[in-house]
């Protein structure tokens, strides 16, 4: 893959390094990268939140995509100010899930990040989910319970229940997964023509990781700390959302059960045989 090249800055002699091409990004003083990363943060009213969000973005990304869920504050403004060059998309639906589809498709890099707009997450572990991308995998997926991530903000019943979705994903879809319900995640543009989004809510999330892996994508966690959320209320309700996941779960098994006994059938070889009409 030509986009997943790793470049070095500074050559290993120690001589003066000549001018980096325009094509690569300089991550830092050893490293530069060829694909372009698109960021996408979904926000509404997140006025307050947004300089914590941005302070800790690299400025090697290409892009910033905010999409704004009809906020009634000056989330809009704040953005513009903050990242003069930022996208900005109205989202016309409702929803998390909405909301990233709409700026999945207004992406123009070659890698796309998912960050939340409530200062929960730190932009600078964005270059570890790249370093992911680039060394092979198809998806990176932030997780707060692999070795060297945490959570300030998840409540005893939320990781127990974060826990028991966990492990049914893992036990029905042969996921290793050590984190399930989280947004901070970054794949490869063309992992969205292999993973089709339906859904609206919270529990996209889900939906991404139960089919990445059922699409035989290369999935590498990568350790994330989730911080608190800095100003106002999250729009999560843990029961509300939880039964919401759990759907997605047991209709994406039923689906994948459906899927299998149709390949065993005469109707699904007829399909395939020949010409493929």
């Amino acid at each position: 893959m030509s986009s997943s090249v790793v470049r070095p800055v500074i050559p290993d002699d120690g001589t003066t390094p000549a001018r980096i091409p325009a094509q690569y990004r300089a991550i830092s003083t050893h490293l530069a990268i060829a694909p372009r990363v698109s960021v996408v943060i979904p926000a509404m009213n997140e006025a307050e939140n947004l300089p914590y969000v941005f302070k800790t973005l690299p400025d090697w990304i290409h892009e910033v995509v905010l999409v704004d869920g009809n906020s009634t504050d000056n989330t809009v403004d704040v953005a513009r100010e903050l990242w003069p060059d930022v996208v900005v998309v109205p989202q016309s639906g409702k929803g998390k899930g909405d909301a990233l589809i709409t700026g999945f498709q207004a992406c123009s890099g070659d890698i796309i990040v998912m960050v939340d707009a409530d200062g929960s997450a730190d932009g600078q572990e964005i270059v570890s989910y790249v370093s992911a991308l680039v060394s092979g995998a198809d998806f990176a997926k932030g997780s707060r319970f692999a070795n060297g991530g945490g959570t300030d903000d998840m409540t005893p019943i939320r990781k127990l229940g974060n826990w028991a979705l966990c492990t049914a994903v893992n036990a029905k879809f042969g996921a290793r997964y050590t984190d399930l319900c989280y947004g901070y995640n970054a794949f490869w543009r063309h992992c969205l023509d292999e993973i089709e989004l339906d859904c609206t809510g919270f529990e996209v999330e889900t939906l991404m990781n139960i089919r990445v892996v059922k699409a035989g994508l290369k999935v590498q966690e990568i350790p994330s700390h989730e911080y608190l959320r800095i100003h106002g209320a999250s729009n999560l309700r843990a029961v509300r959302d939880g039964i919401r996941v759990l759907k997605v779960i047991l209709q994406e098994r039923s689906n994948r059960r459906a899927l299998r006994n149709s390949k065993t059938g005469p109707a699904k070889l007829n399909l395939v045989r020949g010409d493929g009409s």
